[in-house]
């Protein structure tokens, strides 16, 4: 039971909340209140609430960047689950959904995203639904510690159409 529905502004107290919980915030750069506003305005941007469980409730958010890039190339920008979804299936769910929406409802030729290298839980889930790594970033955020690196990875149209028709 899961579902997407787009962002509104009444939402952002909500998303804010999610991306400053302690068990999100090492794996995510949290953004200002007017960067998530420019991304539920934004037309080359889309911003979801996540709904999950029973009855729908506000369970995380996702963003989608490069909704109109010429190259057909769409970012997976944020996927963020409050920490009472972790290890339900959830994030796998939701990202299968981004996929299908990314190539069939937006016409991607590539979908793409980058994960903080400490995010090992996401690099296998990427990894496990056909995300391919293309390169690292070294060093390049800025943490508590010190830095982290960015993983970039990709799906391509072809690979993703290929999951689809392999038996399940």
């Amino acid at each position: 039971m899961l579902r997407l529905r787009p962002t509104m502004l009444s939402d952002l107290d909500f998303v804010i909340s999610v991306e400053q919980d302690l068990a999100n915030r090492p794996f995510i750069t949290p953004w200002e209140r007017i960067q998530h506003e420019g991304a539920i305005r934004f037309p080359d941007s889309r911003h979801f609430i996540v709904e999950a469980g029973e009855g729908y409730p506000s369970g995380g958010f996702v963003i989608l960047q490069g909704c109109r890039n010429p190259h057909r190339s769409i970012e997976l920008k944020r996927i963020v689950l409050a920490s009472a979804l972790h290890g339900r299936g959830i994030g796998r769910a939701c990202l299968r959904l981004l996929a299908d929406m990314a190539f069939r409802d937006l016409g991607a030729h590539r979908f793409w995203l980058d994960v903080k290298g400490l995010n090992v839980r996401a690099q296998a889930l990427y990894r496990s639904e056909g995300f391919v790594e293309e390169g690292r970033l070294r060093e390049s955020v800025r943490t508590a510690d010190g830095y982290d690196s960015l993983i970039v990875m990709s799906m391509l149209a072809h690979e993703h159409a290929l999951r689809q028709a392999a038996p399940a």
